[in-house]
């Protein structure tokens, strides 16, 4: 199992992760090392574990936000999916009736030409 190196506020952390995770372990390190840096620099040194609990408290924050943001393009893509439904459903019917006016068109016409032509005089 891969290992990696990372470190948050100032600290060096030997973390195993999946083959192939290497990146990504780092780059949610990173981001969590910014959010300390950022209460660091908003509150000055209050305390590491304080520090530690404000960045996942807005890390959480976050993430709370985006699955919110999720839901409701998830609902919005449901609903526009049942509207595509509805408009396929209604367009097959316009087709369905197109091709049976087509059909009574053509009965018509055929109709109107075997009135047009003469009958055998015998």
């Amino acid at each position: 199992m891969p290992q990696v190196n990372v470190t948050i506020a100032g600290k060096a952390y030997r973390m195993a992760c999946g083959d192939g995770e290497e990146a990504h372990l780092e780059a949610l390190a990173n981001l969590y090392d910014g959010k300390i840096d950022e209460m660091r620099q908003a509150f000055g040194e209050i305390g590491d574990m304080r520090l530690h609990v404000m960045a996942a408290l807005m890390v959480a924050d976050e993430v709370s936000e985006l699955k919110e943001r999720v839901a409701t393009l998830e609902s919005m893509l449901s609903a526009v999916r049942g509207d595509a439904g509805s408009a396929d459903q209604r367009l097959g019917e316009v087709e369905e009736r197109a091709a049976e006016a087509l059909v009574t068109a053509a009965e018509r016409i055929e109709s109107v030409a075997r009135s047009l032509i003469p009958s055998p005089v015998g």
